[in-house]
Parts: structure tokens; sequence; C-alpha cells
């Protein structure tokens, strides 16, 4: 006697969910039943925002933040941030952290990720092009390496740091000071702590 199991296109959809970060087999399998069992309005929705998410935002080619066809970058947008301070950061979810202590001000640059030579990524694989390019405009006078305190985040401070000190001397390079947990990165530091961080940067 055959094995009984769902049908192909409810296995298809719990193998799709599986693959979001931290949703696990048993609970890809009870995400995808209540789907279909809630009179399929919350499923249709959720195509839908998917469906316009997907092609109504993208990453900002200036800053790396996300941007919204309509509406564009804010940060970008906002003419009232202080275009002389560039915070670095590893991930474009690393600047809403800094944004919600409200005391950084200025701009971002999201690198799209940090060297490791152990997974085959180098700097030319992440946005440095792009935040030189900047900074070549003449307008920064400090550039802030908001990179996490993990080993690999430390690598891409110093790199950075060196590149930037060789090729504009007169720009300030600092780095995030007390608070940031080591070996952790700044989705795990509370606002607190980012705030006292990015109040007591220090110039490396």
């Amino acid at each position: 006697m055959s094995r009984i199991d769902y049908p192909e296109e409810i296995r298809g959809l719990v193998g799709q969910l599986k693959r979001l970060p931290g949703v696990g087999p048993r609970s890809a399998e009870r995400i995808a039943l209540w789907l279909l069992r809630s009179r399929q309005t919350p499923a249709v929705d959720l195509a839908a925002a998917l469906s316009e998410a997907v092609a109504r935002v993208a990453l900002c080619g200036h800053c790396g933040f996300f941007a919204s066809v309509g509406t564009g970058c804010r940060i970008c947008g906002d003419d009232g941030r202080d275009r002389r301070v560039i915070c670095v950061v590893e991930q474009s979810t690393d600047i809403l952290p800094l944004e919600r202590t409200g005391v950084f001000q200025g701009q971002y640059h999201a690198l799209h990720g940090k060297i490791s030579p152990l997974d085959n990524v180098g700097p030319e694989d992440l946005r440095i092009g792009a935040l030189m390019e900047r900074l070549a405009g003449g307008e920064v006078e400090e550039v802030i390496l908001a990179t996490g305190s993990d080993v690999e985040g430390e690598a891409t401070a110093h790199y950075l740091s060196e590149l930037v000190g060789a090729t504009h001397p007169e720009i300030a390079v600092t780095r995030l000071a007390q608070g940031l947990p080591a070996g952790g990165g700044l989705e795990s530091a509370d606002e607190l702590t980012l705030m006292r961080a990015i109040s007591g940067r220090r110039k490396v």
C-alpha cells in the first residue's frame, strides 16, 4: 500500500516556505495549511503583496537601501540629512537599527556583504567602488565604519580604513565604539547599545 501524502501542490508550497529563513519543515507545513484553510483571502492578499513588493521595490543604486518605484529612496531623497558624513554598514537591513536610535542624521552606504575569504567574498564583490565614487565628490568629511565586530566585519573595517586613508587622507575615518557585542552584528544589538556606540565612535 502506497503512503498517503499531501497533494503535489501543497508539497510544493511547503517546499517553497521551507526556503524562508527560520522556517523549518513543521512550521512550513502549518503555514501552508493555514493559508489554504483560511478561505483563500489571506493567501491571495499575501501573494498580491509579495508580487507588488517584488515588482516595485529595488535596492537604491546610490546608498544601497530599499527604494520604491513610486517614492524612490527615502534616505537619499531627504534633503535634511548631513551629506558630509557617511555611515558604512554591511547590509541594507543594518540601516534601520541605527535610524531608530534617532542619533545619526547623515548618509548611509550598504556594502551588501563583508570580506570573507572562506566564503570567497573579496573587496571586489562588495559595493566598495560605489563608496569610493561618493567620496570622490569632495563633500564627505567623515566615514563611519559600522560593520559588525566579528572577524569578517573587523577585516572589512580595516580594509576600508586603509583604503580611505590612502586615497582620501582629508576624510576622517571612525569606527563604532563601545556597546557592540563581540562576535555579533548590528541586528542583535538593542537601540540603547547602538546609540552609545555611534555617539562614542573613535578615530581609526
